[in-house]
Protein backbone atom coordinates (compact mmCIF):
# COMPACT_ATOMS: atom_id res chain seq x y z
CA UNK A 1 0.00 0.00 0.00
CA UNK A 2 1.34 3.44 -0.93
CA UNK A 3 2.15 6.09 1.65
CA UNK A 4 -0.61 8.30 0.27
CA UNK A 5 -3.13 5.47 0.68
CA UNK A 6 -2.04 4.98 4.29
CA UNK A 7 -2.59 8.66 4.98
CA UNK A 8 -5.92 8.68 3.19
CA UNK A 9 -7.20 5.73 5.20
CA UNK A 10 -6.54 7.62 8.42
CA UNK A 11 -4.73 5.01 10.53
CA UNK A 12 -1.37 6.84 10.43
CA UNK A 13 0.77 3.78 9.93
CA UNK A 14 3.26 6.08 8.22
CA UNK A 15 4.15 7.99 11.40
CA UNK A 16 7.23 5.89 12.09
CA UNK A 17 8.75 2.48 12.65
CA UNK A 18 8.38 1.80 16.35
CA UNK A 19 9.29 -1.05 18.66
CA UNK A 20 6.12 -3.15 18.87
CA UNK A 21 5.24 -5.31 21.87
CA UNK A 22 2.53 -7.73 22.97
CA UNK A 23 0.06 -9.82 21.02
CA UNK A 24 -1.42 -6.75 19.32
CA UNK A 25 1.73 -4.91 18.22
CA UNK A 26 1.48 -1.92 20.55
CA UNK A 27 4.18 0.75 20.03
CA UNK A 28 6.43 0.87 23.08
CA UNK A 29 7.03 4.16 24.87
CA UNK A 30 10.34 5.16 26.40
CA UNK A 31 10.39 5.93 30.15
CA UNK A 32 10.49 9.56 31.26
CA UNK A 33 11.41 11.10 34.61
CA UNK A 34 9.42 14.29 35.11
CA UNK A 35 10.87 15.82 38.25
CA UNK A 36 9.14 19.20 38.00
CA UNK A 37 5.56 19.60 39.18
CA UNK A 38 3.66 21.24 36.33
CA UNK A 39 0.25 22.83 35.98
CA UNK A 40 -1.60 20.52 33.59
CA UNK A 41 -4.09 22.03 31.16
CA UNK A 42 -6.71 20.05 29.30
CA UNK A 43 -6.02 19.94 25.58
CA UNK A 44 -9.11 21.94 24.64
CA UNK A 45 -7.89 24.78 26.89
CA UNK A 46 -4.30 24.55 25.71
CA UNK A 47 -5.28 26.02 22.35
CA UNK A 48 -5.66 29.43 24.06
CA UNK A 49 -2.70 29.19 26.42
CA UNK A 50 -0.45 32.27 26.06
CA UNK A 51 2.32 30.60 28.11
CA UNK A 52 2.71 27.05 26.76
CA UNK A 53 6.32 26.78 27.90
CA UNK A 54 5.09 26.82 31.52
CA UNK A 55 2.47 24.06 31.33
CA UNK A 56 1.78 20.44 30.51
CA UNK A 57 -1.13 19.18 28.43
CA UNK A 58 -3.46 16.39 29.58
CA UNK A 59 -6.30 14.60 27.81
CA UNK A 60 -8.62 13.54 30.64
CA UNK A 61 -11.73 14.82 28.93
CA UNK A 62 -14.25 13.67 26.32
CA UNK A 63 -12.61 12.08 23.29
CA UNK A 64 -14.28 14.40 20.79
CA UNK A 65 -12.46 17.37 22.34
CA UNK A 66 -9.07 16.04 21.28
CA UNK A 67 -9.77 13.89 18.20
CA UNK A 68 -8.00 16.52 16.11
CA UNK A 69 -4.60 15.35 17.42
CA UNK A 70 -5.33 12.01 15.73
CA UNK A 71 -6.72 13.49 12.54
CA UNK A 72 -3.65 15.66 11.87
CA UNK A 73 -0.63 14.29 13.81
CA UNK A 74 2.14 16.47 12.28
CA UNK A 75 0.26 19.71 12.88
CA UNK A 76 -0.50 18.96 16.51
CA UNK A 77 2.91 17.51 17.23
CA UNK A 78 4.31 20.92 16.26
CA UNK A 79 1.71 22.64 18.44
CA UNK A 80 2.28 20.42 21.48
CA UNK A 81 6.06 20.80 21.19
CA UNK A 82 5.62 24.27 22.71
CA UNK A 83 4.64 22.75 26.06
CA UNK A 84 6.82 21.43 28.86
CA UNK A 85 5.30 17.95 28.58
CA UNK A 86 2.24 16.09 27.31
CA UNK A 87 0.34 13.04 28.46
CA UNK A 88 -0.56 10.40 25.91
CA UNK A 89 -4.16 10.93 24.76
CA UNK A 90 -6.73 9.16 26.89
CA UNK A 91 -8.75 7.49 24.13
CA UNK A 92 -11.56 5.72 25.95
CA UNK A 93 -11.54 1.98 26.62
CA UNK A 94 -14.93 1.76 28.34
CA UNK A 95 -16.14 -1.64 29.51
CA UNK A 96 -19.14 -1.52 27.14
CA UNK A 97 -16.96 -0.86 24.08
CA UNK A 98 -16.41 -3.83 21.74
CA UNK A 99 -13.04 -5.47 22.34
CA UNK A 100 -11.59 -4.44 18.94
CA UNK A 101 -12.40 -0.78 19.72
CA UNK A 102 -10.68 -1.04 23.11
CA UNK A 103 -7.54 -2.46 21.50
CA UNK A 104 -7.62 0.13 18.73
CA UNK A 105 -7.88 3.00 21.20
CA UNK A 106 -5.00 1.59 23.25
CA UNK A 107 -2.95 1.16 20.06
CA UNK A 108 -3.53 4.66 18.74
CA UNK A 109 -2.75 6.19 22.14
CA UNK A 110 0.66 4.57 21.78
CA UNK A 111 1.00 5.27 18.06
CA UNK A 112 0.72 8.99 18.81
CA UNK A 113 2.80 8.79 21.98
CA UNK A 114 5.68 7.04 20.20
CA UNK A 115 5.43 9.54 17.34
CA UNK A 116 5.53 12.47 19.75
CA UNK A 117 8.60 11.02 21.44
CA UNK A 118 10.17 10.65 18.01
CA UNK A 119 9.43 14.36 17.44
CA UNK A 120 11.27 15.27 20.64
CA UNK A 121 8.32 15.90 22.97
CA UNK A 122 8.44 14.97 26.66
CA UNK A 123 5.70 12.33 26.76
CA UNK A 124 4.25 10.94 30.00
CA UNK A 125 2.28 7.69 29.55
CA UNK A 126 -1.39 7.76 30.51
CA UNK A 127 -2.23 4.39 32.05
CA UNK A 128 -5.74 2.97 31.78
CA UNK A 129 -7.38 -0.38 32.48
CA UNK A 130 -10.72 -2.09 33.05
CA UNK A 131 -11.23 -5.43 34.79
CA UNK A 132 -8.72 -8.23 35.15
CA UNK A 133 -9.44 -9.36 31.60
CA UNK A 134 -7.75 -6.19 30.32
CA UNK A 135 -4.46 -6.85 32.11
CA UNK A 136 -3.32 -9.07 29.23
CA UNK A 137 -2.99 -6.03 26.97
CA UNK A 138 -3.68 -2.70 28.72
CA UNK A 139 -0.11 -2.40 30.04
CA UNK A 140 1.50 -3.35 26.72
CA UNK A 141 3.84 -0.62 25.51
CA UNK A 142 3.95 1.17 28.86
CA UNK A 143 7.49 1.77 30.17
CA UNK A 144 8.73 0.45 33.49
CA UNK A 145 10.25 2.74 36.14
CA UNK A 146 8.82 5.87 34.56
CA UNK A 147 6.67 8.82 35.51
CA UNK A 148 3.09 7.90 34.56
CA UNK A 149 -0.35 9.52 34.80
CA UNK A 150 -3.72 8.17 35.96
CA UNK A 151 -7.17 9.59 36.65
CA UNK A 152 -9.83 8.45 39.10
CA UNK A 153 -12.45 10.86 37.76
CA UNK A 154 -15.82 9.19 37.25
CA UNK A 155 -15.08 5.95 39.13
CA UNK A 156 -15.08 6.84 42.83
CA UNK A 157 -18.85 7.11 43.38
CA UNK A 158 -19.67 3.64 42.11
CA UNK A 159 -18.57 0.79 44.39
CA UNK A 160 -17.84 -1.66 41.58
CA UNK A 161 -16.01 0.90 39.46
CA UNK A 162 -13.95 1.96 42.47
CA UNK A 163 -12.99 -1.64 43.15
CA UNK A 164 -11.92 -2.15 39.53
CA UNK A 165 -9.88 1.06 39.60
CA UNK A 166 -8.02 0.15 42.79
CA UNK A 167 -7.28 -3.39 41.59
CA UNK A 168 -5.92 -2.05 38.29
CA UNK A 169 -3.85 0.57 40.08
CA UNK A 170 -2.22 -2.12 42.22
CA UNK A 171 -1.56 -4.20 39.09
CA UNK A 172 0.03 -1.16 37.45
CA UNK A 173 2.30 -0.66 40.45
CA UNK A 174 3.35 -4.31 40.35
CA UNK A 175 3.99 -4.48 36.62
CA UNK A 176 5.41 -1.04 35.85
CA UNK A 177 6.91 0.05 39.18
CA UNK A 178 6.48 3.74 38.30
CA UNK A 179 8.85 6.27 39.84
CA UNK A 180 6.10 8.89 40.07
CA UNK A 181 2.33 8.82 39.54
CA UNK A 182 0.71 12.06 38.36
CA UNK A 183 -2.73 11.48 39.82
CA UNK A 184 -5.81 13.45 38.72
CA UNK A 185 -8.86 13.27 40.98
CA UNK A 186 -9.50 11.77 44.40
CA UNK A 187 -6.75 9.45 45.65
CA UNK A 188 -8.16 6.39 47.47
CA UNK A 189 -6.32 5.32 50.60
CA UNK A 190 -5.51 2.01 48.92
CA UNK A 191 -3.44 3.75 46.22
CA UNK A 192 0.19 4.00 47.27
CA UNK A 193 3.44 5.15 45.68
CA UNK A 194 5.14 8.43 44.87
CA UNK A 195 1.89 10.25 44.06
CA UNK A 196 1.78 13.83 42.79
CA UNK A 197 -1.83 14.88 43.24
CA UNK A 198 -3.72 17.24 40.92
CA UNK A 199 -7.29 18.47 40.81
CA UNK A 200 -9.29 16.79 38.03
CA UNK A 201 -9.42 19.93 35.90
CA UNK A 202 -7.12 22.90 35.70
CA UNK A 203 -9.27 25.60 34.09
CA UNK A 204 -7.88 29.09 34.65
CA UNK A 205 -10.23 30.56 32.03
CA UNK A 206 -13.35 29.26 33.80
CA UNK A 207 -12.03 30.43 37.15
CA UNK A 208 -11.14 33.88 35.87
CA UNK A 209 -7.50 33.42 36.85
CA UNK A 210 -4.48 34.93 35.16
CA UNK A 211 -2.04 32.46 33.65
CA UNK A 212 0.86 34.58 34.83
CA UNK A 213 -0.26 34.15 38.43
CA UNK A 214 -1.27 30.48 38.27
CA UNK A 215 1.95 29.38 36.58
CA UNK A 216 4.35 30.73 39.20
Amino acid sequence: MSLEALKRNGHHLELGVFNLVGDYGIPALRPVQLEEKLDWIRFNHSLRDPYPDRHGVQFFTDDYLFQRVWHDPPRYARFLAQFKAVLTPDFSIFTDYPFPVQIYNHWRRHQLGAYWQQCGLTVVPTIGWMGEESYDWCFDGEPEESTVAVSSVGVMKNKDARKIFIAGYKEMMLRLQPTKIIFFGMVPDECQGNIEHHAPYYTPFAEGRDFRVSAR
